[in-house]
């Protein structure tokens, strides 16, 4: 990893550890979106896998050797979201290709095995779906590709949602040495309440501000209830050095066996168990933060650096990819869970209900999966969240409207409407010309809820930590007769992006570190940014 981005980003997350999950603003430029590889002809998506060895990169300077899936040499799919920067799609890569598919495609996968030859067979498992083989060898739990051979795995993409696929061959290490991935099966139908009304309009609003729609669809399954504006996948999984390490010495020492002689087999422990390193998509914190197909990681492509703006309803797809279980938090609000394992929880007295539980941590459990909604508003923070005030001609940044529809927000509902454009679309009304500082020098009225340092004290310095949100134009607003009180967040880069910052990471303490060094690990920031800022999932 880049020395810059490493101060960057550990710099970034000390300032917001002292808040836990206040507000700050983010350094990085990179976004998640949901990116994998699609390859349809007809109603078959056709796959060609390989399963091999390389190294993975962590932010300590370790390069840890493990197996996982990618492309087969000469194999071409297409990547999606469409107009995604640098897509590729390596030999080996962990967590494996995301796999993209239509519900009621037929999806043909032919996996071809070229792990060292002492690791054995090999093979991939899709639990929820009925699997059909084609060559390979017989395996205890599905049919294997034998060293150097290869088998073809189909099923119907019968169930809609977020679905993982693994090893089904000596799953103690080979998952554990990274043979996992996703699965996501999109609604073969949209539903009507998906193209109308709010969730369009969002659609429209992210237009009117030079955002591109990279969603893989409009709707997580075949439900008016699952309706979403952005989506991000996380794949949460643990690795143990100390096997990996093993498994390497055996390979190497076993480099020219034969398969199926004597001695041809690996014999690595794999308890007791300790992991050293937690990573969210194949990266720790805060490589997650660098860009999707980062060069700095040819065999991590995915990152884990959610965006949204006030009001998205972003879906979450979340996969527990390793052998522990890990309680994930997401700051700043609760997550719906909409399905487990690709199926929806309806309410049991009307279908047309979601009954799933709003969670304040979704614990990840091995081989489980999840979807929920997480959306982020600002509503009942009592100040001005974006400075989005009623100004005047020497304030062109403010805001002069902000009307509540029937809830309460400025929106399409609002009467009148809300443009599509305004900066303040879909902001919690009630709190707008309400200030955030208590006895402020500048042009913000008094009574907020915090006190800042006065700019007219010199002993101050010129600049702060630690303090909220204070909007695009906050070094103007900061204004004194004498001096400028510069707030932390005039630091971002890039300069355009104001946001709250909410530590999303893992409860267990230990997995927010790498090798037992903290900051790291199981750790990312959500930001929600104001609509000035453009979010650019294209990396």
């Amino acid at each position: 990893m880049k020395p810059t981005l490493i101060k960057r980003a550990f710099g970034l997350t000390r300032q917001l550890l002292l808040t836990m999950g206040a507000v700050a603003s983010l350094a990085a430029t990179a976004y998640a979106a949901a990116p994998g590889i699609t390859s349809t002809s007809g109603t078959v998506a056709t796959f060609n896998l390989t399963a091999q060895p390389a190294f993975l990169n962590q932010p300590d300077g370790s390069s840890v050797y493990s197996w996982g899936y990618g492309c087969a040499t000469g194999s071409t799919p297409t990547f999606v979201p469409a107009g995604m920067k640098d897509t590729s799609c390596s030999t080996m890569q962990v967590p494996g290709p995301t796999l993209v598919v239509t519900e009621g495609q037929t999806v043909k996968i032919t996996l071809t095995n070229n792990l060292p030859t002492a690791a054995g067979n090999t093979s991939i498992l899709f639990p929820g779906f009925q699997v059909a083989t084609t060559g390979g060898v017989t395996g205890l739990l599905t049919q294997e590709a034998a060293p150097a051979g290869s088998v073809t795995y189909s099923f119907v993409a019968s169930t809609p949602g977020t679905h993982s696929y693994y090893s089904g061959t000596q799953g103690d290490l080979q998952v554990e040495m990274g043979l996992y991935g996703a699965l996501i099966v999109l609604p073969a139908h949209v539903p009507a309440a998906c193209t109308t009304g709010l969730h369009s309009a969002n659609v429209q609003v992210e237009q009117a501000h030079g955002e591109s729609d990279f969603r893989l669809s409009q709707a997580a399954y075949d439900h008016d209830k699952t309706c979403y504006d952005r989506e991000y996948l996380f794949q949460f999984s643990e690795m143990d050095a100390n096997i990996h390490t093993q498994a390497l010495a055996q390979v190497t020492a076993r480099a020219n066996c034969v398969a199926g002689a004597a001695g041809c087999s690996l014999e690595v422990p794999t308890e007791p168990y300790h992991p050293s390193y937690f990573m969210i998509n194949g990266r720790s914190m805060p490589d997650d933060m660098d860009a999707n197909y980062e060069v700095e990681y040819p065999h991590q492509p995915y990152n884990g650096n959610p965006h949204m703006h006030p009001g998205e309803q972003v879906l979450l797809r979340i996969i527990g990819q390793g052998r522990w279980q890990h309680p994930f938090h997401e700051h700043a609000n609760h997550v719906r869970i909409l399905a487990r394992d690709g199926n929806l929880i309806l309410s049991a007295t009307n279908p047309d209900d979601l009954a799933g539980a709003p969670l304040f941590t979704t614990t990840t459990t091995p081989g489980q999966t999840m979807d929920g909604i997480f959306y982020f508003t600002g509503r009942g923070l009592n100040w001005d969240m974006y400075a989005h005030h009623s100004g005047s001609d020497a304030d062109p940044l403010a805001v002069t409207n902000c009307v509540p529809d029937a809830n309460g927000y400025y929106t399409v509902n609002s009467n009148p409407p809300a443009a599509v454009s305004a900066i303040n679309y879909y902001e919690w009304c009630q709190d707008h010309n309400k200030p955030l500082e208590v006895n402020p020098v500048g042009d913000v009225a008094g009574g907020g809820p915090a006190t800042l340092p006065n700019p007219l004290i010199f002993t101050n310095g010129a600049w702060y930590s630690g303090s909220p949100y204070l909007g695009p134009d906050a070094t103007t607003r900061a204004v004194g007769p004498n001096t400028n009180l510069l707030p932390s967040n005039t630091q971002a880069n890039p300069a355009t992006e104001r946001g709250w910052a909410f530590m999303w990471h893992s409860h267990n303490e230990r997995e927010i570190t790498t090798n037992n060094v903290f900051p790291g690990g199981m750790m990312m920031m959500m930001l929600v940014d104001s609509r000035e800022f453009v979010i650019d999932e294209s990396n």
